[in-house]
């Protein structure tokens, strides 16, 4: 592939829909690509793009809601500004390829590419295809998606597995180090608890009334969630919690031997690509995505499942006791996923894209 090639890659809302992206870049750039972003004026996308030094360019968008809003009435006109804002910025840049990893900053950009004739790639993370994603079919070449059950929801002959990209450095950990950080001197094995990025506080709560039984056999990493940590259990000898964790999250995750966490997709595929036996606690209600995300890797024999209103004290030791002593089952299943090498295949699949015939407006 020559070089000099340009993507412009899109997603934004939450921090699940940047992360992917940000993974998948060092791969670009490896195969030549010049990278740029679009995504809101305002949202968490500008704020993680900057950091990194890419190009960005803000659009505006609206939501699409299911439920009566007075915004349902002006949302839609924010859409066709953005779309053309995203076309105008689009024809401007020039890109061989769009990419993009959902919300709903996503629809005027790839909107916009489909009325230049632009090769455009959309990735969808959840069980379960979102919204915004949905209203993107019609302009996208290919779907990615991240579960098998996923693919034969898609349209025929857009589909493909890919699973979800994960950051290199995150499977580049030192366990020597995390059992540092963590204090941790005995040669206990240790399971570490994680609520997303927002934390769980029933999860967070499960896990503290059931220390007593719990520190008896395993040391445990807490990462409680902003705000969500507890200085009654500051200095527990076994225990260390943390709000949040940044560039020292690998070296924890390298230290577990297995893991407690909710069921959103980014973290079931860091722990799927991270080899790590689990439990998840799915998040109850909302679409049902954690649900049908944490169903599909029971069922595929990468995770132990537990409801969250299922949670005693008992029985959560008790479940968490049948995982350690099984571990080494849901390692070999997982050894044997082929939803692991995301990066590649994504990659690959944008840059066959790119060498398409030039046909942009």
């Amino acid at each position: 592939m020559r070089n000099g090639m340009k993507i412009v890659m899109t997603g934004g809302g939450t921090a699940g829909h940047v992360t992917p992206n940000i993974a998948l870049m060092p791969a670009l750039k490896n195969k030549g690509f010049e990278i740029y972003y679009i995504g809101s004026f305002d949202g968490i996308e500008k704020k993680l793009i900057e950091e990194i030094g890419i190009k960005y360019y803000g659009v505006s968008t609206g939501k699409f809601r299911r439920y009566f809003s007075l915004k349902n009435f002006t949302d839609p006109f924010r859409v066709f500004k953005g779309i053309r804002e995203a076309r105008n910025i689009l024809k401007e840049i020039s890109p061989d390829v769009v990419f993009s990893k959902g919300g709903f900053v996503g629809v005027p950009v790839v909107k916009g590419a489909g009325k230049l004739g632009i090769p455009c790639i959309i990735h969808e993370s959840d069980y379960s295809v979102g919204l915004a994603n949905k209203l993107c079919f019609s302009s996208a070449d290919k779907i990615c998606c991240d579960f098998p059950e996923t693919l034969k929801t898609l349209p025929a002959g857009k589909g493909v597995l890919t699973g979800a990209p994960v950051r290199k450095e995150l499977l580049e950990g030192n366990a020597g180090n995390g059992r540092i950080v963590c204090g941790f001197e005995d040669d206990k094995p240790i399971l570490m608890v994680t609520g997303g990025s927002l934390g769980a506080a029933a999860v967070n709560e499960a896990i503290r009334a059931a220390l007593p039984e719990l520190l008896k056999k395993y040391n445990v990493i807490h990462i409680c969630g902003k705000g969500k940590t507890d200085a009654e259990f500051d200095g527990k000898k076994g225990y260390r919690q943390f709000e949040y964790v940044g560039r020292g999250l690998a070296d924890l995750f390298a230290a577990a031997d297995i893991v407690v966490s909710r069921a959103g997709a980014n973290s079931v595929f860091e722990l799927l690509a991270l080899k790590k036996p689990n439990i998840l606690i799915p998040l109850p209600g909302g679409r049902g995505d954690q649900l049908l995300n944490a169903k599909s890797f029971e069922q595929q024999g990468y995770s132990m499942v537990i409801k969250q209103e299922e949670i005693t004290t008992e029985y959560l030791v008790k479940k968490i006791d049948e995982l350690y002593e099984g571990r080494e089952a849901y390692i070999s299943k997982m050894s044997e996923s082929k939803q692991q090498d995301a990066i590649k295949v994504i990659t690959d699949l944008i840059a066959g894209m790119a060498k398409k015939p030039d046909n942009k407006a």
